[in-house]
């Protein structure tokens, strides 16, 4: 798997399509700390580490849905293998006019691009969520 990141939003956001409740990936640190960012921000219920058949680590995700409706309406990989996308604090990009959010990788941890602003740091635009 060359994205990993990449394969955990795409699965979160076929699931939710198909009106799944949970959805699993494996689990790595940094598929954590975007799920964290995520929890914090309300666009997932939660999520818990457990282990798949095999006995490799995988993370259960619970997808939040409002009125029958999945509340994470767009997802887009801004930051790829192949180009990787870095900003600093003055450009980091707002989703909607400020209605979604950016999730960024800097030197202090991944955090929402609200935090990076009012900490001024940039860093690397992993995606945005509206």
């Amino acid at each position: 798997m060359n994205d990993p990141i990449g394969d955990m939003l795409t699965r979160i956001r076929n699931s939710q399509l198909r009106g799944k409740s949970t959805v699993s990936t494996p689990a790595s640190k940094l598929r954590g700390w975007v799920l964290d960012v995520l929890q914090d921000e309300g666009y997932i219920r939660g999520y818990e580490g457990g282990t798949d058949a095999a006995g490799h680590p995988t993370l259960e995700i619970s997808l939040k849905y409002f009125d029958g409706t999945p509340v994470i309406r767009e997802v887009k990989r801004v930051s790829k293998p192949g180009r990787r996308v870095y900003v600093s604090v003055n450009d980091i990009p707002q989703v909607r006019q400020g209605l979604g959010v950016s999730i960024v990788s800097t030197s202090k941890g991944v955090m929402s691009d609200a935090n990076a602003r009012s900490q001024n740091i940039g860093g690397e635009v992993i995606c945005t969520v509206f």
